[in-house]
């Protein structure tokens, strides 16, 4: 059974044009029907809307007691954190995934890659702590610390669980399984997610975590998952199969070819990748030297108070 877009059959210009199993092929794609073709009927995208209420209550209960919560974090949990989630599972760009490998690349990396950095600067965890009452957040503090949590968050479990998992997907038949049926593509998007979560929220993260490393081993680690992306790239720009199987050629899409497509594929996934992990790499490094610098005024504060009592103690009384 294909599992093909309903948005297909609504916009289809030419309704003898059909794909494998009778389904009505998409339109070609333009850039206008990233905003045009909005749905909002998924479970993620309910999910997305729960979690961005959850956030703003939260920043709300905070302001009501009087105190702060950064702006910048606010912006980044919610603009490119949930909102880069939203622009390619709600947008038009979603009506295209299993139809173009190139605009689930595109997918691939703001779910896995870039949302999970902008959630993790959020601090939503911190942000939790800070507004549930006693016993809600004596839970929460049990799930962040518990055993899962620390397996899971531990650098090392979590580089070889975002390395290894596009190249699972993509060079098994799981991929095309996903193609064929709508709940198992979705369920592959809130993996890209939570893997994304695992691996950037140890690094980048604000939220206190368990066994959290210093930051020369997170920078070293960043730098390792850079070539992960370019050998996975390459890879698909040169590979003399297609991804999906016979999926794309079955679509008949005039307007596209299943093989170019996945080269610009390929080209999306290296990319991408090594931007966004040197970008990253900036911002670690950025915490990095703001951390060393908060270090720094907290020894002076420490020695400036032992000067005051040594002076204390030697003058006369």
């Amino acid at each position: 059974m294909l599992h093909v877009d309903p948005i297909f059959a609504a916009t289809s210009v030419a309704p003898s044009t059909l794909a494998a199993g009778g389904e009505a092929v998409p339109p070609p794609f333009t850039v206008a029907r990233v905003f045009t073709e909005t749905r909002l009927d998924s479970w993620l995208a309910l999910g997305l809307v729960v979690a961005a209420g959850l956030y703003l209550y939260g920043v709300y209960r905070l302001r009501l007691r009087g105190d702060r919560w950064p702006v910048v974090r606010s912006v980044c949990f919610l603009g490119p954190g949930l909102g880069g989630i939203a622009l390619v599972t709600a947008s038009g760009l979603e009506a295209y995934d299993t139809a173009l490998l190139s605009v689930h690349m595109v997918q691939h990396m703001v779910l896995s890659m870039v949302a999970p950095i902008f959630l993790a600067l959020g601090a939503p965890v911190t942000l939790a702590l800070r507004t549930l009452p006693v016993r809600p957040r004596k839970r929460l503090l049990a799930v962040v610390h518990s055993r899962i949590a620390r397996i899971y968050s531990f650098p090392l479990v979590a580089f070889a669980i975002f390395v290894a998992n596009p190249f699972a997907l993509y060079f098994s038949d799981l991929y095309r399984y996903t193609l064929q049926h709508g709940w198992a593509h979705e369920l592959v998007h809130a993996h890209f997610i939570m893997t994304g979560c695992v691996f950037f929220w140890p690094l980048l993260g604000l939220d206190p975590l368990p066994g959290r490393w210093p930051y020369p081993a997170r920078a070293l680690l960043m730098l390792l998952s850079v070539p992960f992306h370019t050998v996975l790239g390459l890879t698909i720009m040169q590979s003399t199969t297609l991804f999906g199987g016979d999926w794309y050629p079955s679509l008949h899409l005039s307007w596209s070819d299943p093989w170019n497509d996945q080269v610009v594929a390929g080209g999306i996934l290296w990319a991408g990748g090594e931007f966004v992990s040197i970008t990253m790499l900036a911002v670690l490094v950025v915490q990095w030297v703001k951390q060393s610098e908060r270090e720094a005024r907290r020894v002076d504060r420490e020695l400036d108070r032992q000067e005051a009592l040594q002076r204390a103690a030697e003058s006369p009384a």
